[in-house]
């Protein structure tokens, strides 16, 4: 598997949203290097990323991938986090491999068990001849881009550099449709209810997130008490991207003292 690994310090995985491409949050990962030791990957199923997708085991190969990439990169546990569908990924492994996940951090994630709506379901029916249509719905994230960069200048900046990350690492219509398709077996919601390590869940502002509801990630939330959950001001669902330095200042002092308060339970153990 081809894996990005930058930065020292505590180990992170990031797990990307449903395009699938790790490049789409080169602004976090570069953030989040600062100050821990990043590794991400693209999602099994892209073919630049040379992991094993077997189609018969599904959303289970994505979580598997987790695993492998902390093997492949000498870790026993990281803190996992994941955006978007990227978080249903990370929750399911910390679900699945309790041992190995020091923390969870969900951004702005699909909750534990999801739905898709009218808009999303007549997507699916033919996911090629119907992009335009998606492409053309894209736009409604320009409101959450120019609330991250005031000025007409600088939003215009901010969602032309959006938008060439998006031309030169070009998502797949057809694999974003089975990835979504893949969802109608996964509920999470028992297993998540048993876990219990810190977990961090971070959202954008509910009127600028226009692609999953606020409020459906804060579903986590309700399953854990005494998680802690924050909001990126000016921002929806782009905010790792659009804000990563306040994105970054979230995690990284989570991520630190979560794995200062487990290493002692480690030498223990």
């Amino acid at each position: 598997m081809k894996l990005v690994d930058r930065g020292g310090g505590t180990p992170l995985v990031v797990i990307p949203g449903i395009q699938g491409r790790w490049e789409w949050m080169a602004p976090a990962i570069d953030a989040l290097a600062q100050r821990c030791r990043v590794i991400t990957f693209s999602l099994a199923d892209e073919p630049s990323c040379g992991a094993r997708f077997d189609p018969a085991r599904g959303f289970e190969c994505y979580v598997e991938q987790v695993r492998d990439a902390l093997d492949q990169s000498g870790l026993d546990r990281a803190c996992i986090c994941g955006v978007s569908y990227g978080g249903l990924i990370a929750a399911a492994f910390a679900a699945r491999y309790p041992d190995r996940a020091a923390s969870l951090v969900l951004v702005s994630a699909l909750p534990p068990a999801w739905t898709p709506d009218r808009r999303v379901t007549f997507y699916l029916r033919a996911p090629r001849l119907l992009t335009p249509l998606f492409l053309f719905a894209s736009v409604r994230l320009y409101g959450e881009i120019a609330a991250a960069n005031p000025g007409v200048w600088r939003g215009a900046a901010a969602a032309l550099r959006f938008a060439w990350r998006a031309a030169t690492h070009r998502f797949s219509p057809r694999r974003m449709a089975r990835r979504i398709r893949l969802l109608a077996a996964v509920n999470l919601r028992d297993e998540l209810a048993r876990l219990t390590l810190p977990a961090l869940v971070i959202t954008g502002d509910a009127a600028l997130d226009r692609v999953v509801p606020v409020e459906r990630t804060r579903d986590y939330a309700r399953l854990w008490p005494g998680v802690r959950v924050e909001t990126i001001a000016r921002s929806g669902h782009l905010g790792s991207i659009t804000r990563p330095g306040v994105f970054a200042g979230l995690i990284v002092p989570f991520a630190e003292r979560a794995d200062r308060d487990t290493a002692p339970r480690r030498r223990v153990g």
